[in-house]
């Protein structure tokens, strides 16, 4: 007679309700952001200002999600769920919100899910699910629309890891391909999850248990994930040939390999830090570049080579340590910033999948230690069961502790995502020399008619990084809107020295050339930025006008049919005159 593996009803009551408070008290911490708007920082970019996500679901739109490499990734999966978005909820942040959110319960829920179905132990698989959902580290990757595509390639790998564990119970080529399948559906949503087929090698260690003894039993584990990782090759491939051609990549003599790999050892340390204590947390922290003091990443790597000493003295009384040890620095790895893309030293959302390991070395291990000590102790057996009484009560209630007061903080942080404003403001309270920071809150500043605060923040970002081509050219156009056109042209030119490439500098350089009389150098710049962004509404209507200005009327007409195409009105006196009728030329855009 065999035995049922029926789970008893009260075992799934349990479950369900736990799953039902994860959910719970994640919507609870993170319910600030459903009141947030837009910020500044890349959600026009994404959303507010993307044409192709609000064309929706045509075949061009499509075309473009699958074809594009914009904004230094391809990611076609991610941009058709903004479309999905846009459809429903339009230019209404809430919705948008609402879906990451709801993407970050799931994936609590999943997870939670799957570390009990691996292991049987439900509680500890609750806490180290409730660590991922309520940690302030992961406001970031939940508040930031743009930022949709951790939220949404997470829940994949989850269920991907899912699909793995029914794999290997129950071996069969359709359940192989459902994981497989998954894995590239994932990789369309993020290119993170090239480190998905090695961190199911770290489940095949623990807590599965596969790698038994003997190299062989390794070499089949590995061959198994083959298929797996050639997607995951294919997919950094993709990603290497996008960011290749990104000006976000930072080159070696900007960034050289020394300044990087100092910088990711430190990160790498500061990330554990930052989750042990949750404070100072920014939406951007400045790269240190060649200033990062030597003991730091000294430092940082004799704590990483003690951390990985100990849990690998530990791989066989406590297997878990080396599994959530392994996990981290695996899929850290693709944006610990040996390739550096942005101008961050480290960033929250880096953390969202790699601190899962280190929370479930947590949940596993602190009762173990605690149940250790008690033992060792053990000696007065009038003592040891109290000391035993004691601790069904201390470890759940000093874990509700700990939770209780992430989500406080989790809260707190989420709230300083309301806006541009306050979530820029908050970012140079904990931050120094942050010329991002000063950037965008001086954009936003602007936004809101609080000029003189604005021009005073990009005077800032100047000062801290005066080769930074984006606080040119912002202030020059702050001072252009002003009237204080030499100031104005003289960091235009600065930010086109800096980046030749930079189409609006270009544009608003002729704009302001133009106004001196000196139409044939504006064209120029016209033309160059119409070159570099061939999508460049205002230039091409700009040029246009530039032109017209000097009898090229037949050319003319080619520019602001182009601009009219793709959205500009031209003033009618202006098509009039390019007919023919007499009528003055309009002011360039």
């Amino acid at each position: 007679m065999t035995r049922s593996l029926r789970v008893p009803d009260t075992a799934v009551s349990a479950r369900a309700l736990a799953a039902l408070l994860l959910a719970g008290a994640t919507l609870a911490a993170f319910a600030p952001v459903l009141s947030a708007e837009f910020v500044i920082y890349d959600d026009e970019r994404y959303v507010l200002r993307n044409p192709h996500v609000q064309e929706g679901f045509t075949a061009g739109a499509l075309r473009w999600a699958l074809s594009a490499g914009y904004a230094s990734n391809w990611h076609p999966l991610t941009w058709m769920s903004h479309m999905l978005d846009w459809r429903l909820y339009g230019p209404s942040p809430a919705g948008h919100h609402l879906t990451s959110l709801l993407l970050h319960m799931a994936s609590a829920v999943a997870l939670f899910l799957l570390l009990d179905r691996m292991t049987g132990a439900p509680g500890r698989s609750a806490f180290a699910a409730a660590l991922f959902a309520l940690h302030p580290l992961h406001v970031e990757s939940v508040a930031w629309v743009a930022e949709r595509k951790d939220v949404l390639s997470t829940l994949i790998w989850i269920l991907t890891a899912w699909a793995y564990v029914g794999w290997t119970r129950r071996i069969g080529i359709a359940r192989y391909l459902l994981v497989a399948a998954l894995l590239a559906l994932g990789l369309t949503a993020k290119p993170m999850l090239v480190t998905l087929p090695l961190t199911l090698l770290i489940l095949d260690f623990w807590p599965l248990g596969r790698w038994g003894t003997g190299a062989g039993r390794a070499a089949r584990l590995l061959a198994e994930k083959v298929p797996l990782l050639a997607l995951s090759a294919a997919s950094a491939a993709v990603t290497v040939a996008v960011q290749a051609a990104s000006p976000a990549v930072g080159s070696m003599q900007e960034f050289p390999l020394g300044v990087r790999v100092g910088n990711a050892l430190v990160s790498c340390a500061g990330y554990l830090g930052k989750a042990v204590w949750p404070a100072g947390l920014a939406v951007f922290y400045p790269h240190p570049g060649s200033s990062l003091p030597l003991w730091k990443p000294v430092g940082a790597a004799l704590l990483l080579a003690a951390v990985t000493a100990l849990v690998v003295a530990l791989r066989r009384s406590r297997p878990y340590l080396l599994a959530g040890w392994l996990w981290y620095l695996v899929t850290l790895l693709p944006v610990i910033g040996l390739v550096q893309v942005g101008e961050q030293a480290m960033a929250d959302r880096y953390t969202y999948v790699p601190l899962i390991g280190p929370f479930v070395a947590v949940a596993w291990g602190i009762p173990d230690a605690v149940r250790a000590v008690l033992a060792a102790t053990r000696r007065d057996p009038s003592k040891s069961a109290p000391r035993e009484r004691a601790l069904r009560w201390a470890l759940p209630a000093a874990a509700v502790a700990v939770l209780l007061a992430l989500a406080f903080l989790t809260r707190a942080q989420a709230a300083t995502w309301k806006n541009s404003v306050t979530l820029f403001e908050h970012a140079l309270r904990v931050t120094r020399g942050n010329h991002l920071a000063h950037l965008d809150l001086g954009a936003a500043l602007s936004r809101e008619g609080r000029s003189d605060e604005a021009l005073a923040h990009y005077k800032e970002a100047v000062r801290i990084k005066p080769d930074n081509a984006m606080a040119q050219y912002d202030l020059g156009a702050a001072l252009a809107a002003r009237d204080r056109d030499a100031e104005a042209t003289e960091h235009y030119v600065r930010a086109l020295a800096l980046d030749p490439g930079y189409a609006a500098a270009h544009n608003n350089l002729g704009i302001l050339l133009a106004k001196q009389g000196r139409i044939d150098e504006a064209a120029r710049h016209y033309a160059e930025a119409v070159r570099l962004r061939p999508d460049f509404a205002e230039a091409h209507f700009n040029l246009a006008v530039a032109y017209h200005a000097v009898g090229r009327d037949a050319e003319a007409r080619t520019e602001v049919e182009t601009a009219m195409r793709l959205g500009i009105k031209p003033p009618a006196v202006f098509l009039r005159r390019l007919s023919g009728e007499r009528g003055g030329s309009p002011a360039p855009r």
